[in-house]
């Protein structure tokens, strides 16, 4: 893994399009629902927002994991 590739992971993001998309909604409804409660464009967030939260959060966490193990795995490799 070189640098590129190592900060390319790194700067990965999430973000609201990733978001509606594992929702199955539309990007401004994520942004709707981020509002606070008493903008007049505010919505309610969708109903499995907490499951499609966590199963997000979980993948970061794999990628991250990943590319600890690469960048590790390079340093370890080293003549």
């Amino acid at each position: 893994m070189n640098f590129k590739e190592a900060t390319d992971g790194l700067f990965a993001k999430v973000d609201h399009k990733s978001l509606a998309k594992r929702l199955g909604v539309s990007v401004a409804t994520i942004r709707q629902a981020r509002l606070r409660p008493v903008a007049r464009a505010y919505r309610e967030p969708p109903a499995n927002w907490r499951d499609g939260v966590i199963r997000m959060a979980e993948a970061q966490i794999m990628r991250y994991r990943s590319l600890i193990d690469g960048v590790r795995s390079e340093t370890d490799n080293r003549p």
